[in-house]
């Protein structure tokens, strides 16, 4: 068997390295480099190939210097499971050391410079033939490692081989890609790994679209219509936006097929022969197959962009027979990528389709990347402008590609007033222009498709463009007004039909929807009339200093409301009224070194947090837990919800078994502070939310379905750990010892989960134990994910047997710490960080930094502190849904239990 040499060197109760697993997979080829710190620093590259991974030890690395031939050595196969492996190799196993994914991506040969991603067939058929000759050409598609590499056998050793890069564009003599530390799927570095260190938080970019879930196989279209953006008022800054210069050329998208190209224009023209100067660098890209959206533009002397540059290369593409193909350099700048592969990537984020297109392009002077900017769109907006532009096109980085729409998802920000328009008439009067025309009269169409009178357009033309524009009007005249009303007019005019768009500089609309001071700027070919209407700028998103400063002002506005002395009265909280009542009524009586907190003080700190807790709330399924006497006296948990509630509070009704009950959803400050009144003082949410996006196939849309589909494993760990001061029969209260047991597991916890390359957060239970959450993407449903939490907390007990229990009956878990893996069940709750408890501190369920582990304690945490400890840390869980690993692809690594 294939695999028997790496079974062999393996005891995999001891190591946390993947078993073999199915091994199967789709898309194109994968490979892998790992760097592996063992006896000696080195460098593992695998291929994946019929079902597992050939494998090459290179001592010194790979290097992109065509002049230096890097030993690699054939090691046996390893596992396809292995590529997503990370973590540690215990001391007195094979290879005892620590490993990253320095890198990762597709692969195919690419012998003549043909490339077979997308069939896996024929590209495992030829690296089989080439491996057999004992010489390999390949092409890889990753992070750090790009373009054409031999892999060639030396003949006198069995094993021995050489990696050497080709020649091409990616090639450097500059030796310092090994400088590039970390790892591609986690970020650390082989340090970090040693140190058990986690790095900031980390998202990784994939160039595999197989391993997007979003993407799906799909057949090759035959033609997509571009996205479009609504024009917005002006530049701003928002942490889930990027930012691009406008370009001022024509939208092209590039179909590229087995080496053949076809360029469509916005309007769906074939365009290729007028841009055959782009044809052969784009039919060089790596890929089988590949659509593209972009710009095309043309650069003048000065090597800025220039449209009339472009329009003189346009009239003279008709003079190429007399050596005369325009003399302006063109360059097709790229934004998008919309299929690869034999998959279309439009569902997906563009965060995810960027990550793409700067893996997969390969870039040249014709062939170029627009370049795009997080962070400050002011600074952004100010640069373009500086620079010539026209402005910047904002795009929310987690929309998909809203083919042949026009949405708010991507926005223009332009410096001048400008629109295009289509030509309904044009008007003559007497003096220099009696031959042409004074003045165009324009118009736009509205949602009943009538063409609307925006005004007349009179300056801004040259002697060429009115000859040019007068012909051309002339030969589509008409006897019809094609305006909606015909509009006043100062001249003698000539009808013309609606087929000719311009666009037109304005200072401003008046009052009576026409244009002021309109300036001519230029026929505008690529656009098509009938989807000319009038922009209506949108209000541009909320900056992020503008929302935070809009939060504290109405936070700010309801604590003041909170210092009404009165018991009773009607709290106003975004545009709606909460009746308050028993305000002063104690929920956590005093004791020693603790002052007593009422309801007041509850909703005071529902407010103060309440930026931090709603989106950890948002669309989840709510258990109430309501103390309408205070934590001591009765109280009641409250799934169900069978009252009349406000309208602002959000009810979802779900199936359970053979009936369905409405549960309560906490999306907004109001209802927040409403289940606050109603003594709910601790909130426990589901692990599944009832929203699908972004990361559930498309094919799930009804709410009991989605929430078969949970966004984290779970563990709970609590110590059973006794202070020795407890009641007969009651459970462990909170101590030292225990909390200090609890947190060392946890860590041993996350030791595992690194290994697996998934992400940890842990959290204070806000009593004695700690809630460990790992983000995954919604493929799976809650019967796998509990086994796996089950098959991962097995393996944890096996290496700690002495500490650790999964014992389900009490009496059996004194002295140790419990793994309950059992929440990971739908219906099941915990409380959400950021919630209070009902204990004498009134603690609160508390994120935190890994490394304050056995550092801090949960009475550290209450609902008098926790706002203060906010300021200076954020929210710590703020990025775990962008933090989701695929469980599917990690399932095969899960270690085995006995």
């Amino acid at each position: 068997m294939e695999l028997q040499k790496y079974r062999q060197k393996r005891n995999f109760s001891h190591t946390p390295e993947p078993p073999p697993g199915s091994g199967g997979r789709k898309g194109p080829l994968t490979f892998v480099v790992q760097k592996h710190h063992a006896r000696q620093l080195h460098y593992d590259l695998r291929l994946e190939l019929d079902g597992v991974l050939k494998s090459w030890a290179i001592p010194k690395g790979p290097s992109l210097n065509p002049e230096e031939k890097r030993l690699a050595v054939m090691v046996e196969d390893h596992p396809i499971e292995y590529s997503a492996f990370e973590g540690i190799l215990p001391e007195g196993e094979y290879g005892a050391g620590e490993v990253i994914v320095w890198d990762n991506g597709t692969y195919s040969p690419d012998e003549g410079n043909l490339f077979i991603f997308a069939d896996r067939k024929e590209a495992e058929n030829q690296v089989r033939q080439g491996l057999e000759k004992g010489k390999l050409s390949l092409f890889l598609r990753g992070h750090k490692l790009k373009g054409s590499w031999a892999l060639v056998k030396i003949m006198k050793k069995e094993n021995d081989w050489l990696l050497i890069k080709h020649r091409d564009e990616y090639a450097s003599a500059d030796s310092g890609i090994l400088r590039q530390e970390h790892s591609v799927l986690s970020g650390r570095t082989l340090e970090d790994v040693k140190m058990a260190r986690t790095p900031a938080p980390f998202t990784p970019v994939y160039i595999n679209p197989v391993e997007i879930n979003s993407i799906h196989a799909a057949p090759f279209p035959s033609s997509i219509n571009p996205m479009l953006a609504r024009l917005t008022n002006s530049p701003f800054s928002n942490p889930g936006w990027l930012f691009e210069p406008k370009l001022d050329g024509y939208r092209t998208i590039a179909y590229l097929r087995n080496g053949e190209v076809k360029l469509m224009s916005r309007r769906g023209i074939d365009i290729t022969q007028q841009y055959d100067t782009l044809i052969p660098e784009l039919s060089r890209q790596p890929a089988s197959s590949l659509i593209l959206d972009g710009e095309i533009i043309a650069m003048d002397e000065k090597g800025r962009q220039c449209f009339q540059c472009l329009q003189q290369y346009l009239n003279s593409v008709h003079r190429i027979e007399a050596g005369q193909p325009g003399g302006f350099p063109l360059v097709y700048y790229i934004f998008d990528i919309l299929y690869l592969d034999g998959y279309d990537l439009r569902g997906t984020s563009l965060r995810h389709r960027k990550g793409l297109l700067d893996g997969i392009l390969r870039t040249t002077e014709q062939i170029r990347i627009v370049p795009h900017f997080e962070g400050d769109g002011h600074i952004v907006y100010d640069a373009a402008i500086k620079n010539g532009m026209e402005g910047v096109i904002a795009k929310n980085v987690e929309s998909s590609y809203e083919s042949g729409k026009r949405t708010g998802n991507w926005l223009k920000i332009k410096a001048i007033h400008s629109d295009e328009f289509v030509i309904g008439g044009y008007s003559v009067a007497a003096g220099g222009r009696v031959q042409t025309f004074s003045s165009l009269l324009v118009g736009y169409f509205d949602d009943g498709g009538r063409l609307i009178f925006a005004g007349h357009v009179g300056s801004g033309f040259n002697e060429r463009t009115l000859e040019e524009l007068k012909s051309r009007l002339d030969n589509i005249r008409t006897d019809n007004c094609p305006f909606f009303k015909v509009p006043l007019l100062n001249a003698p005019t000539t009808w013309v039909q609606p087929k000719i768009v311009v666009e037109v500089r304005f200072s401003e609309w008046t009052k009576q929807g026409r244009l002021r001071t309109p300036v001519f700027i230029r026929v505008r070919e690529d656009k098509i009339p009938n989807e000319v209407h009038r922009a209506r700028p949108l209000d541009a998103p909320t900056t992020q200093s503008e929302a935070v400063t809009e939060g504290v002002d109405n936070i700010a506005n309801i604590l003041e409301q909170l210092q009404n002395p009165k018991e009773s009265f009607p709290l106003e909280v975004e545009e709606h009224k909460i009746k308050l009542s028993n305000l002063d009524k104690v929920l956590w009586p005093a004791t020693a070194g603790h002052p007593a907190l009422t309801k007041r003080h509850l909703l005071a700190y529902l407010s103060r947090v309440s930026s931090y807790l709603l989106p950890h709330l948002k669309e989840r399924p709510l258990t109430l837990t309501r103390y309408p006497d205070g934590i001591h006296g009765e109280y009641f948990f409250q799934k169900h919800w069978s009252y009349s509630a406000p309208d602002f509070v959000k009810r979802v009704n779900i199936s359970e078994k053979d009936s369905i009950g409405e549960y309560l959803i906490c999306n907004n400050l109001a209802t927040l502070l409403w289940l606050g009144q109603l003594a709910n003082i601790e909130f426990h949410t589901w692990f599944s939310r009832i929203s699908a996006q972004p990361d559930m196939p498309d094919s799930h849309t009804d709410t009991d379905t989605i929430l078969n589909f949970p966004d984290f494993i779970i563990f709970d760990l609590d110590p059973y750990i006794y202070s020795g001061q407890e009641l007969s029969g009651a459970e462990p209260e909170l101590n030292r010892q225990g909390f200090s047991r609890v947190c060392e597991v946890a860590l041993w916890l996350k030791d595992i989960l690194d290994g697996l390359s998934l992400n940890a957060f842990v959290k204070t239970s806000g009593k004695t134990g700690l809630h460990v959450y790992v983000p995954i993407i919604r493929h799976l449903n809650y019967k796998i994910v509990r086994a796996v939490a089950e098959t991962i907390g097995k393996f944890l007990l096996q290496r700690h047997p002495a500490e650790i229990t999964m014992e389900w009956m009490q009496e059996k878990r004194s002295g140790k710490v419990f793994i309950d893996y059992g929440q990971n069940v739908r219906g099941k709750t915990l409380a959400s960080v950021y919630s209070p408890r009902p204990t004498p501190e009134y603690t609160i369920s508390t994120p935190l930094k890994w490394e304050e582990l056995n550092q801090v304690y949960p009475t550290d945490f209450s609902l008098m502190t926790l706002p203060g400890r906010l300021e200076q840390t954020n929210d710590l869980w703020a990025d775990i849904h962008s933090s989701k690993r695929d469980l599917k692809d990690l399932l095969g690594k899960i270690p085995p239990h006995s």
